[in-house]
């Protein structure tokens, strides 16, 4: 990344995006703004005096080359499924720094899959630098530093109100039920497929779900059987069993639009009071030969906490303190990473 210099937020117009942009500028950065529509893009821009880009994702080559006088791009516009390899491509191209937000197994395991070709392109890749997967990867790592050698690995998180974006990619992705990993290897499961009563931080029912850990936290601590549970009311577990009848269906494309279309209409996310005062809860346990270790972490809600390790993440990789390759955030910081960032306090048994 020689000669190269700054920051391109891709997707700044959208709900998290706006929210990185306001930590970035608090934290010194200025990044060129970038993303699909100039309407909704260069206002943002004007607004702050930055210089912004406008630019769709479909030609690698042109991207990338587009990409050239940045030291990074940070990608938080989705759906990750479209939208993370064609950027991932046009970094590699432009040996430009990729990061994003993805919370999404199988984007997670695609990236992961490019580690050979960052390291030869001299890049650093950091997928998932938001809520999914900082605090859990950072937990997961502590727990098993704890317990070395583990077997098996449970996380769960108490979650918090989702934006359009969110919406739209668990929605993208209902239809293809539950993920556990087993034996090292990612398996599908049924939706809900599993409950258990989790401390977040006062008991809560919780639900299997195919969250982001699956991937990352495999790579981060190396243990074979990882299952996340996410914390719901139980008329959310009997929803998703019922829904189970209708997969195929919610997987047609017209379906699908109806449902995008939905969501545009109806989800606007958090409000800033919101953010202000709702907490994460997060639980983990690990276990080996009858010896069980848990850990809590307890953090900013989830889209702030996405901002605020987004640009920690993204200072970092500036300063040149992340490596060629692809990495988790616990293998590129340590799983102390989240407790540099405000009001988080990790606590696991030494």
């Amino acid at each position: 990344m020689t000669g190269k210099a700054g920051l391109l937020l891709y997707g700044a117009n959208g709900y998290t995006g706006k929210l990185i942009l306001e930590v970035a500028l608090r934290e010194g950065l200025r990044p060129v703004l970038a993303g699909r529509r100039a309407k909704a893009v260069e206002p943002i821009a004007k607004a702050h005096n930055l210089q912004s880009l406008c630019f769709g994702l479909e030609d690698a080559g042109t991207v990338g080359r587009l990409l050239e006088p940045f030291s990074a791009l940070l990608l938080a516009a989705g759906p990750f499924s479209r939208t993370s390899g064609p950027a991932l491509d046009a970094c590699l191209h432009a040996r430009t720094a990729y990061l994003d937000i993805t919370g999404e197994v199988a984007v997670l395991e695609a990236v992961f899959a490019r580690d050979a070709d960052a390291t030869k392109a001299g890049i650093p890749v950091l997928p998932g630098t938001g809520f999914d997967v900082v605090p859990s990867d950072c937990l997961a790592r502590a727990l098993s530093e704890a317990l070395p050698g583990a077997e098996t690995l449970t996380l769960a998180f108490r979650g918090f109100k989702p934006s359009a974006g969110t919406m739209k990619t668990m929605v993208e992705n209902a239809h293809k039920g539950g993920l556990v990993r087993a034996g090292g290897k990612l398996v599908g499961v049924p939706s809900a497929w599993k409950t258990m009563e989790v401390p977040l931080p006062e008991p809560r029912l919780a639900m299997t779900i195919p969250w982001g850990d699956l991937s990352t936290a495999w790579r981060s601590t190396g243990i074979p059987d990882i299952e996340v549970y996410m914390a719901v009311p139980p008329s959310a577990v009997a929803n998703a069993r019922r829904m189970r009848r209708l997969a195929p269906v919610l997987g047609l494309p017209f379906v699908q639009s109806f449902l995008m279309t939905r969501i545009e209409k109806n989800v606007k996310g958090p409000t800033a009071e919101d953010r202000e005062r709702e907490r994460s809860y997060l639980w983990g346990r690990v276990t080996k030969d009858g010896s069980v270790v848990t850990g809590t972490l307890e953090t900013l809600e989830g889209y702030a906490l996405t901002a605020e390790t987004s640009v920690a993440i993204a200072k970092r990789v500036l300063a040149g303190d992340v490596p060629p390759g692809v990495h988790t955030p616990s293998q590129a910081f340590g799983s102390r990473f989240v407790e540099t960032i405000r009001e988080s306090k990790l606590v696991v048994p030494a």
